[in-house]
Formats: C-alpha cells, sequence, structure tokens
C-alpha cells in the first residue's frame, strides 16, 4: 500500500493582490488508479490575507487555515483508505445545475422551487466544482433577502426560506453520498432557524381578541354616554323653547 506513505502538508503560495493561496503537498505524489495520472498538489480554493491589517482579517485567516487543516485530514484519511476520488477532476467540471435539475423529479415541487432560486442565484451556469462552503453560504443569505418567485414584489418568508436551504443542504448530502462532491460541505453550513408558528399563532389570536374587546367595550361606552346625554339634551331644549 504505497498511498499509505504519502505524506499531506498543507502550503502556502503568494498570489495577487496581497493574497496568499492554500494548497495541499502529497509527497510522494499520489497515482489516481482509474486515469493513472499522478498527483502532487490541489489547491483549494481557499485564499487568506498576506498581511491582515486588522482583527476581522485575521480571525478570517485562522478560520480558513483551520478549514484547509481540517481538510488535509480528511486527504490523508482518504488516502490511508485509498480513496480516491478526490483527484478526479472530471467530475469537478461535470454541471451540478444538470444534477440538481434531474433530483427535482424524482421529489415534490419544493425541490422544483429551490433548483429555480439556485438557478436564478448562480445565473445559469454552476459547476460541482464552484459548489463550495463560500457559495452555499451566499446561497443562504440570499434567501434570507429573495423576492418570491410568482410574487415578485414579495419577500419569501422566514419559514420558506428554512424549508428552501434545509432542501438545498439534502441535495449536498446527497451529491456527497455519490461521490460527486469531495467532502461533507453540511458540516461547515448553518441551517436557517425557522419561526415558531405556533406562538406567532397564539399571540395573534390573543391580539385579536383584545382589540374586539376593546371595541366592544368602546362601543359600550359611546352607548352609555349617548343614553346619559340624552336627558340633558332634552331638558336644554324644553327650557329654550
Amino acid at each position: 500500500m504505497v498511498n499509505t506513505c504519502t505524506r499531506v502538508s498543507l502550503r502556502q503560495r503568494a498570489i495577487k493582490n496581497d493574497r496568499i493561496s492554500l494548497y495541499l503537498d502529497f509527497y510522494p505524489p499520489v497515482r489516481n488508479p482509474e486515469t493513472m495520472q499522478m498527483s502532487r498538489r490541489e489547491y483549494l480554493g481557499i485564499y487568506i490575507y498576506a498581511h491582515p491589517k486588522n482583527e476581522m482579517e485575521r480571525e478570517f485567516n485562522t478560520d480558513m487555515l483551520n478549514k484547509a487543516e481540517a481538510i488535509r485530514c480528511i486527504r490523508t484519511q482518504s488516502l490511508i483508505n485509498e480513496e480516491f476520488g478526490f483527484l478526479d477532476k472530471t467530475r469537478q467540471k461535470a454541471d451540478f445545475l444538470a444534477y440538481f435539475e434531474k433530483m427535482t423529479h424524482k421529489k415534490d415541487d419544493k425541490w422544483t422551487c429551490v433548483y429555480k432560486h439556485f438557478f436564478k442565484f448562480v445565473q445559469g451556469h454552476c459547476t460541482f466544482g464552484d459548489v463550495t462552503v463560500e457559495l452555499c453560504k451566499k446561497f443562504r443569505e440570499y434567501l434570507l433577502n429573495a423576492n418570491q418567485l410568482n410574487r415578485t414584489k414579495q419577500k419569501v418568508s422566514l419559514n420558506s426560506a428554512a424549508g428552501y436551504y434545509s432542501t438545498f443542504r439534502g441535495l449536498l448530502k446527497i451529491a456527497y453520498r455519490d461521490k460527486w462532491l469531495r467532502e461533507n460541505i453540511n458540516d461547515y453550513l448553518d441551517k436557517i432557524e425557522p419561526q415558531d408558528v405556533k406562538n406567532i399563532l397564539v399571540l395573534r389570536n390573543a391580539f385579536e381578541k383584545t382589540r374586539k374587546q376593546m371595541k366592544a367595550n368602546a362601543l359600550s361606552i359611546n352607548a352609555l354616554s349617548d343614553n346619559l346625554n340624552f336627558p340633558m339634551f332634552a331638558e336644554l331644549t324644553l327650557k329654550k323653547t
């Protein structure tokens, strides 16, 4: 088992715009048993600030380095288990939207709705290689601020957004299981917390009940006032005549 001896190291390479690209270095190189090609490096698509200027940029660097280290550990485990799916670059170029659209045929209407939102979000183009943690987090923000597909002037409700994102995360889980994605991206994603509809309905009903009581009380007070004022008004009228 030659590949179990391969050491996986996290490396850095300076690039333009004062950034650093993170990549994995395999030594000795590993061979993909399907393509028989040797691989020495894997660029992660993760970038950090070369010279962080403030605490926010330093925290960002720390977060990205931790994620890159987690991927390094996953790659090491994959090599030990002789799993080489991460070396297959052809899958990274495959059409993720086509895969998503095909899945909607086996699911309910909500999947189609989520597909249409994602299609709009990525402007009609997305490969499996494009599906990163950052992209999925941006899609989460999109759903929280998106308008409905049919009623374009109305926002997607929080509970609908929560359901849509849960469906999307389910798709990512299936794609990872089918080995289309290199890693389980769900491990790095936060779900959208739905509102407690039951409590909202209880409060709304209580408010409506209180409003009706206040209205009824106001009518009763007005009627009482009219009854009290009528004799006085009549007496004043008789005196004038």
